[in-house]
């Protein structure tokens, strides 16, 4: 079984509807590869090891959530870009990314799958875009939703929390995948107790001490890791084709 090229991208755009979304780069196809498409790999990010990895497992298209393309990068095809490049068109192989409609799919996406993950069910969104999640919760601090998040993501997380006289349980649970640090101040907004997102920047230490609300920094890689499979398995299903998650391993 295969699906052509134009069939598989208007099934990613169907679902994902990337219309919706103003963003940092292209959303669809990225690189042009072969016309039809038998086994679809999927990962979080195009870098070399998941192409090569691809090409390994005989891959016709990748799916990511980081493709190539990003607004304001240097456009010249030299050093690592050419290198990504030219496996690809060496080897036939279409390039699908797609970003923050990946994140915000409210069954498949970034966020819904994080929260599955950690068990916690979205009753509510916030931030710009509505890519926030908030969702009730029953743990009786930080370090006790900390430890949690560690055991379900099988890794250390950053926890920054506020002095003892300020410390609560925590009852209302925010979270936004990857570099989503700046929606700290809107999920304090939406009554948050903690939030969860995949990086720390200077400022949100003080603002967590200050306003009471726990912050965890879980990783970047880590926290996106379950949207881009989650969606190449369901389109790869209804098209009647392979679908293969790649998981490149990535500390940050």
């Amino acid at each position: 079984m295969s699906i052509s090229r134009p069939q598989l991208l208007q099934a990613f755009d169907a679902l994902l509807q990337p219309a919706r979304f103003k963003d940092y780069g292209p959303n669809g196809l990225q690189v042009e590869g072969k016309a039809d498409i038998a086994r679809i790999v999927s990962g979080v990010t195009a870098s070399r090891a998941l192409i090569e990895a691809a090409i390994d497992a005989r891959a016709d298209a990748i799916f990511v959530h980081h493709g190539l393309f990003w607004r304001g990068q240097d456009g010249r095809v030299v050093g690592w870009m050419k290198q990504r490049l030219q496996l690809l068109l060496a080897h036939d192989i279409n390039l699908f990314a797609y970003h923050l409609p990946l994140d915000a799919h409210p069954e498949l996406g970034n966020n819904a799958q994080l929260g599955r993950v950690l068990g916690l069910a979205a009753d509510a969104r916030f931030g710009e875009q509505d890519l926030g999640c908030v969702a009730s919760a029953q743990f009786t601090d930080g370090q006790a939703l900390a430890d949690h998040v560690a055991g379900a993501l099988g890794r250390t997380v950053t926890l920054v929390q506020p002095p003892g006289a300020l410390q609560r349980p925590i009852r209302r649970v925010a979270w936004c995948t990857g570099g989503a640090q700046g929606y700290f101040e809107p999920a304090i907004a939406a009554g948050a107790d903690a939030f969860i997102t995949g990086e720390i920047s200077e400022p949100q230490a003080h603002l967590a001490r200050e306003t009471g609300v726990c912050f965890i920094a879980a990783g970047h890689h880590a926290t996106e890791r379950y949207g881009a499979p989650a969606v190449a398995a369901h389109v790869a299903q209804q098209a009647g084709v392979e679908h293969v998650f790649i998981e490149v391993d990535n500390p940050a």
